[in-house]
């Protein structure tokens, strides 16, 4: 539920292709939790305040009402925040994309939590956050003088992403 709560997913484009459906797929899923995650918390508050917050539709915008009703963020917050973007590592099963919309919300989070984080600093995370398959586009973008923010570097990790799928049915017909 905490997953659902801290982090949003819009609702992706629609198309017919691999990707799409994927990012559908998880989009609906990510759907489900949301009203699970929005029942449940709206379900543990008494009646007089629960009339303040179930007009919210998302999980996440509940939070957020209820944080900026009665109070601030913490400093253990910020710290399990901080903790969180530091250590994130790009799953599996996740698209380019996916993990790039992750980690926007979370810098999102951050400033929200009022801790600012320099370009340098969210581009340097992005690059730890990459799988270790990923080494080349590691060392590429830490020695391009180009790539100075979040949107650069998400930029060049989707147009990876893109030329890996294009390749990979290249790649397969010369196995068959």
């Amino acid at each position: 539920m905490l997953e659902t709560i801290t982090q949003s997913m819009a609702e992706p484009e629609q198309g017919n292709t691999a990707p799409h459906k994927l990012d559908m797929d998880a989009y609906q899923t990510y759907k489900r939790k949301d009203c699970v995650a929005r029942i449940l918390m709206l379900s543990n508050m008494r009646n007089d305040i629960t009339l303040r917050f179930e007009r919210h539709r998302s999980a996440q915008s509940v939070r957020d009402a209820v944080k900026i009703q009665y109070g601030g963020t913490s400093t253990t917050r910020l710290r399990q925040l901080t903790l969180k973007f530091d250590g994130y590592k790009k799953c599996q099963n996740q698209t380019m994309r996916q993990h790039l919309t992750i980690m926007s919300n979370m810098i999102s989070e951050l400033r929200g939590a009022g801790h600012e984080m320099t370009d340098e600093q969210q581009v340097q995370a992005v690059i730890r956050s990459l799988p270790s398959n990923w080494e080349h586009m590691r060392v590429n973008l830490t020695h391009n003088d180009n790539i100075k923010t979040f949107d650069d570097v998400a930029r060049h990790l989707e147009l990876e992403e893109d030329r890996l799928h294009a390749e990979k049915p290249i790649n397969e017909a010369f196995i068959s």
